[in-house]
């Protein structure tokens, strides 16, 4: 695989910005919905997890459609949209609760809102990458993303921890809504220069276009320890202007209608394609078990072993470290051992720690276990995210980029809400510490998946396969 030394450009810069901006705003508000329900409406238990699981659960389902929507239109415009979306939302929360208005059904509502429009917009940022940079230059680029999301992840939860302790969830909440607002100032900035999407999803490239890739796992906003996307191989990057076919109004070439057929073209064209396939079954599933075992570690930490608040943040915050230093790592190891064997290799390490957090203690012993563990993990997951996310988009024809990865940004998010709610079950059954390592033992039998990746991905950028679209 050829890896370039080459400048991003004037306006990745700018991307990376605004992504920057909007990233630290969510970290700084990590779990800031569920702690005003907590905090301000004095919910219960239940009424919190039913927040965070079935906000995400609803969103990923309300995003559906989206997929296809977001294919037949401009990338840059929707991410600008789905970042005003976001800060109206956020921002009503506040203002509801000055009003003397705020409810549980209002942050449930916001809760769905948010989800859906991070789906979207993380399905229009890989796009909007790929058509952005050449295929040599992605990895670099996610590479940078990556290290952002680790850096914000460090710095963001502990900070919004003692602003909420100082001030209340409010401050967080409306932090986070600002930072919408200015990441969409930021993309719009950007410039244009963008492919005009035509009928059936080909691009109309204008002059200035530059043919190019994209990812998803670091732009979306999700919580750190995640997945990733991947550029267009064929057909737009020849050359000369791809126009659209079809008919054209005095507006330009008239947007194709979302059909029935089109919601499932996404998961048609991943399980169809030989190598993503045993990438999205594996990653949606490790995924899924490592947020599992999240709100089990919190009950286990600060209920059980009786772990400070500040305690219980710096545990997460410092292995964050290994994610910065991992996504640093991922280019030069994939120039010197290929592709395909750095991401066999990660995606095997990257589970072997999550059984040992089971044997969590107290005191400096249990601490120091959990960072370990964490950290270990982590650094693995840094140098495996940009990697597969840049081979994603390496499969990705230019004209399903959006739909995939909204229909792998779902899926993940169905098997977070699913997987957290069997672990909480389980929990209640048999006790923390047996949920926690039953996450972690099948979280060993994961690499079973990736043996079929291992036979199928190749070290130089493939041609995209041929699946019909609809």
């Amino acid at each position: 695989m050829t890896v370039s030394k080459e400048p991003l450009g004037r306006r990745f810069n700018r991307l990376w910005a605004a992504y920057t901006v909007s990233a630290f705003g969510t970290r700084l508000a990590f779990n800031a919905l569920p702690l005003t329900a907590l905090l301000v409406l004095h919910a219960g238990p239940t009424q919190v997890a039913a927040l965070s699981a079935a906000g995400a659960a609803v969103g990923a389902v309300a995003a559906v459609p989206l997929g296809p929507w977001v294919e037949g239109r401009r990338k840059r415009p929707v991410m600008i949209a789905m970042d005003l979306v976001r800060c109206a939302a956020m921002l009503s929360v506040p203002a509801a609760y000055a009003l003397g208005l705020l409810g549980f059904a209002q942050l449930l509502v916001v809760s769905v809102v948010v989800g859906a429009a991070d789906i979207a917009f993380s399905a229009a940022s890989g796009a909007f990458l790929k058509s952005l940079l050449p295929p040599e230059r992605l990895l670099r680029a996610n590479g940078r993303l990556e290290s952002t999301t680790w850096t914000t992840t460090m710095l963001g939860p502990p900070l919004g921890g003692a602003a909420v302790g100082a001030l209340g969830p409010m401050l967080t909440v409306t932090v986070d809504a600002v930072s919408y607002l200015l990441s969409a100032v930021g993309l719009r900035a950007v410039g244009e220069g963008e492919a005009r999407p035509g009928r059936g999803g080909a691009a109309e490239r204008s002059a200035g276009g530059v043919p190019g890739p994209r990812t998803e796992g670091a732009s979306g906003g999700d919580a750190a320890r995640r997945e990733a996307d991947g550029p267009e191989p064929g057909g737009s990057g020849s050359g000369g202007p791809e126009i659209a076919k079809g008919p054209e109004t005095a507006k330009g070439p008239a947007r194709p209608r979302t059909r029935a057929a089109d919601l499932l073209t996404g998961w048609r064209f991943l399980l169809a394609d030989p190598a993503l396939r045993p990438l999205f079954l594996n990653t949606v599933l490790v995924n899924g078990l490592i947020m599992a075992t999240e709100p089990l570690l919190t009950v286990l930490l600060v209920d059980r072993l009786g772990f400070a608040p500040w305690q219980y943040g710096l545990a997460f915050a410092l292995p964050c470290v290994g994610g910065l230093i991992g996504s640093r790592l991922a280019r030069p190891l994939v120039a010197r051992y290929g592709r395909r064997a750095v991401l066999l290799t990660t995606g095997t390490l990257r589970v072997c720690w999550l059984p040992w957090l089971a044997l969590t203690g107290p005191g400096v012993g249990g601490f120091a276990l959990v960072v370990a563990v964490e950290l270990a993990m982590i650094l693995c997951i840094g140098v495996y995210n940009p990697v597969l996310v840049t081979y994603r988009l390496d499969r990705l024809p230019a004209d399903r980029v959006a739909r995939v990865l909204a229909a792998w940004s779902v899926t993940s998010r169905a098997a977070i809400a699913t997987l957290t709610a069997l672990g909480g079950l389980l929990a209640a059954v048999t006790g923390t510490r047996t949920a926690l390592l039953a996450a972690g033992l099948l979280a060993l039998t994961t690499p079973l998946l990736l043996i079929g990746a291992g036979r199928t991905v190749r070290d130089t950028a493939p041609d995209a396969p041929e699946v019909p679209a609809r």
